[in-house]
């Protein structure tokens, strides 16, 4: 599966995504463009899942017909992302295109 990390997205998540080639938006000069242009220039470059941060994509896009998938992180600091990482990978796997999903990374 081809993953984009948008901003945001801690880059130590890419050891537990195993499997699956991912790319950060910043590497692609894609981090400043606004949701809807970076779900269009996403799917278009063949990719198949977004992993973000942003908790308002689902509100501020028409997600119907999408072809991509978007898992959101509910936090993203790493030392947080860290202790959930069997839990986003469980996301990611489980993604269809698509589908949304929101991983729960509560601040402890």
């Amino acid at each position: 599966m081809r993953i984009l990390f948008d901003q945001g997205v801690p880059r130590g998540l890419t050891a537990s995504l195993r499997g699956h080639e991912v790319t950060e938006a910043r590497k692609l000069k894609w981090e400043r463009i606004s949701n809807g242009e970076l779900l269009e220039l996403a799917e278009g470059a063949g990719f198949d899942l977004l992993l973000t941060t942003d908790k308002n994509v689902r509100y501020q896009q028409n997600l119907a017909d999408r072809k991509i998938s978007i898992v959101v992180l509910e936090n993203s600091p790493w030392w947080l992302v860290r202790q959930h990482l069997d839990a986003i990978a469980a996301a990611v796997n489980a993604a269809t295109p698509g589908s949304y999903t929101e991983v729960e990374i509560p601040f402890k």
